[in-house]
């Protein structure tokens, strides 16, 4: 399944492309060995040999390319060239055998020609044409990886998981990933049928939605129970980093009693690697926050945090689930392995592989998986994920009417609250759990855990108050009276 993928920041390369392919093919029919080196490669002819099938078997060395592979391909390719039942320039034949041979490399290493570069560009900034879905290819179908925040594919309950099965009632079996992309393309106002499968469904669910141009705020916050701030990341976008750290400084700012912060990155697909360290950093008073290992000497990279916690040590909880990926990961996985936050949510995808840009001309490039990264402890997140601290699965929570039980507040001639609180009657007790059943839990049980674990936090933070007053009850030699509790009264 092609997945966006976290990426480091584009090489300037500007190298002309290797495009008169004939004389690669002559020289192959002479005597040819290709070996590949960084950002470059060179063609070393040999004496003439003859090509016929009985010709000595060529020994494989590494780096090299086998002489008799590219008779192969030779082969293949005139009888593309000439047989089939169309016409197919040498041009776009070409592109194809690029494709192919990126496509067969791992699900995210691609071809990326002027359209799906200028895309990706656009991901990195945050404004792209589209239905507002990251999507990719999963055994001939295109599987939704996660909708963005607020996009016409989330307000019409496109799902993480879910299977297209029909665009505008062409099936979706058979076509290439960008195909289907481009079937979800259009003017801002056009609209699309789309059918997918979903897990739990009987049957395929038919969706209208209206095409529109997609701004990604890649950060949102907010306050949440008067207390709590709430972070959300829907990308991982070139200014996230800054983006998040302003919110939180704003945050904080304007509200100094903050007791601890929710960091929400569910069917966060990942993005710019640089990003997710910007966002660790900025939790992280030191130490590594993640590497990456390839084959070549640029790829071995490590990054460290720098000095200074933004938020203080204020307990912070990172929400997960499977569609967190790659740049998600790197920052989950940074938190868990520091214990600088609790994870909770769901297991996520588990991309742990990092993909570079590589401009081969002005309007084309290669996405290619470079690196692979991990965790500070060492962690490889590959095809395994992030496993959360707390394990909560998305579910929909329903409070239970309570039993009208007569409270002591109901008893005729109860005594009154020496503090002159406010008393709790049933059926004031009714009325709440009423207007709670609309409340967070009810919408988002995972945030609501996310919640009560913060507020479990900063209750067990108030230990050495306690401690105080208990030391000083001791130090007046109090004695406590005898109470006896009534208990139960209906035995």
């Amino acid at each position: 399944m092609s997945t966006p993928t976290t990426q480091s920041a584009p090489h300037l390369i500007r190298g002309k492309m290797i495009s008169p392919f004939k004389a690669v093919l002559k020289a192959s029919l002479i005597s040819a060995s290709l070996s590949f080196g960084v950002g470059a490669a060179t063609v070393e002819t040999g004496p003439s040999a003859d090509i016929a099938p009985t010709a000595p078997p060529i020994t494989r060395s590494k780096g090299l390319l086998p002489l008799e592979d590219l008779r192969t391909f030779t082969k293949v390719y005139d009888h593309i060239r000439r047989g089939y039942v169309k016409e197919v320039d040498d041009s776009k034949l070409l592109e194809y055998a690029i494709k192919g041979i990126l496509s067969e490399l791992d699900p995210h290493s691609s071809y990326l020609d002027a359209s799906s570069f200028d895309d990706l560009q656009m991901h990195t900034t945050g404004e792209f044409g589209g239905l507002g879905m990251e999507v990719g290819m999963e055994d001939g179908f295109i599987k939704v990886v996660s909708p963005i925040d607020d996009t016409p594919a989330d307000k019409a309950g496109i799902e993480a998981g879910d299977v297209i099965l029909k665009l505008d009632d062409k099936p979706v079996k058979g076509m290439s990933l960008s195909e289907a992309i481009n079937e979800m393309r259009g003017p801002k106002g056009s609209s699309i049928n789309i059918t997918v499968g979903r897990d739990g469904k009987d049957g395929p669910i038919d969706l209208v939605l209206t095409r529109d141009t997609i701004k990604v705020k890649s950060v949102r916050s907010r306050v949440i129970e008067e207390d709590f701030a709430y972070i959300r990341i829907a990308q991982f976008q070139l200014s996230t980093g800054e983006d998040m750290v302003n919110s939180v400084q704003n945050l904080l700012d304007d509200n100094p009693g903050i007791k601890g912060l929710v960091l929400d990155l569910r069917n966060n697909p990942g993005g710019v690697l640089q990003a997710s360290v910007g966002v660790v950093d900025a939790f992280l008073e030191e130490g590594l926050i993640v590497y990456t290992e390839g084959r070549a000497p640029n790829s071995q990279v490590r990054f460290s945090a720098s000095e200074g916690d933004i938020s203080n040590g204020l307990p912070l909880v990172v929400l997960i689930n499977d569609g967190s990926a790659s740049a998600s990961e790197i920052v989950a996985g940074a938190l868990q392995d520091h214990k600088r936050a609790v994870i909770m949510g769901t297991d996520s995808f588990g991309k742990g592989s990092v993909q570079t840009v590589i401009p081969i001309s002005d309007e084309r490039a290669i996405k290619l998986t470079t690196a692979l990264y991990f965790t500070p402890s060492g962690r490889s997140i590959q095809a395994k994920g992030i496993e959360p601290d707390i394990l909560v699965e998305r579910a929909r929570v329903t409070a239970l009417r309570p039993r009208s039980r007569v409270t002591e507040a109901d008893l005729s001639g109860h005594l009154d609250n020496v503090k002159g609180e406010k008393e709790s009657k049933s059926a004031d007790r009714i009325a709440q759990q009423e207007k709670e059943s609309k409340a967070i839990f009810n919408r988002d049980n995972q945030l609501f855990e996310a919640l009560t674990l913060l507020k479990g936090l900063h209750i067990f933070a108030q230990r050495p108050t306690m401690k105080k007053q208990s030391t000083l009850a001791q130090a007046t030699q109090l004695e406590p009276e005898t109470n006896v509790d009534d208990g139960d009264l209906t035995q």
